[in-house]
């Protein structure tokens, strides 16, 4: 996208475009692969700071799928540029493409820390890494404290970088013991939950508003499963909800657990 000059402020281009100078200079697979690697990058509910300004329907947090790339357009974000900036001054070591007749960079310089504030996920053989999104402000100041003291240990760190943020918020259920337990060892999980508040409509009525849900759980999905167990009658309090009916809504964690609350 850069050598398209799809900068940050420039007119953007088809999304077909970009996947089409892709495959035939650096990438040796699938068209579909590469597109939807560039949805990804500019979903702000899948990504803490999207790599990629689209302009379409790039999908939803209901679980929808993004237009065809011939309807599509993108461009650079301002985060993305910074990934790349100085790229051109022999500040990495290049390789070969594919087929040898183009030079790709072993790695970007990356003026900024895109590992740690999108975070990552991935399989390969005999290993496998998830690591969540952070905020990035926090993550230069403990890079500039790292700076200063290159010896100082994970429970110093953490001052700095409290745990996870994630792009469509939600509350960690987790003690601050059990997160700094995860930084520490590289191994662990978060319980994420929903934000919501009680809103009072009335007449001895009210309804629970939800505002954040969990990354990567589907709207719709919640949606479903909550009907599910309120059609399954697994609510401890159906009794109550049978003799006055209020709106029900509730939470769920990343590990696919729901539980309700009458609204």
């Amino acid at each position: 996208m850069r050598l398209l000059r799809l900068d940050p402020g420039q007119a953007f281009k088809k999304s077909a475009k970009v996947v089409g100078d892709v495959m035939g200079n650096f990438h040796p697979h699938g068209d579909q692969a590469i597109y939807d690697a560039l949805v990804r990058l500019a979903q702000d509910f899948a990504q803490r700071y999207p790599l990629v300004d689209g302009q379409g329907n790039f999908g939803n947090i209901d679980g929808d799928n993004a237009a065809a790339m011939r309807y599509t357009e993108a461009r650079l974000t301002e985060v993305a540029r910074l990934l790349i900036d100085g790229i051109d001054e022999d500040a990495v070591d290049f390789r070969g493409t594919y087929d040898g007749t183009n030079e790709e960079p072993m790695v970007l310089p990356a003026a900024f820390p895109n590992l740690l504030a999108n975070g990552s996920q991935g399989i390969a053989v005999g290993m496998a890494t998830a690591i969540p999104p952070h905020n990035a402000a926090e993550l230069c100041d403990a890079a500039l404290f790292l700076i200063d003291n290159p010896k100082a240990r994970s429970r110093t760190l953490l001052k700095y970088v409290k745990g996870p943020d994630f792009p469509t918020g939600g509350i960690i259920v987790d003690t601050p013991e059990t997160i700094a337990e995860a930084y520490n060892t590289g191994r662990g999980s978060f319980r994420v939950r929903a934000r919501w508040k009680q809103e009072d409509t009335g007449r001895g009525t009210y309804v629970i508003v939800i505002s954040e849900i969990p990354w990567l759980v589907q709207k719709s999905r919640l949606v479903e499963r909550l009907a599910e167990l309120i059609n399954e009658r697994s609510c401890r309090w159906l009794r109550t909800c049978a003799m006055n009916r209020p709106k029900m809504s509730g939470w769920s964690s990343s590990r696919a657990r729901v539980r309700l609350t009458p609204n």
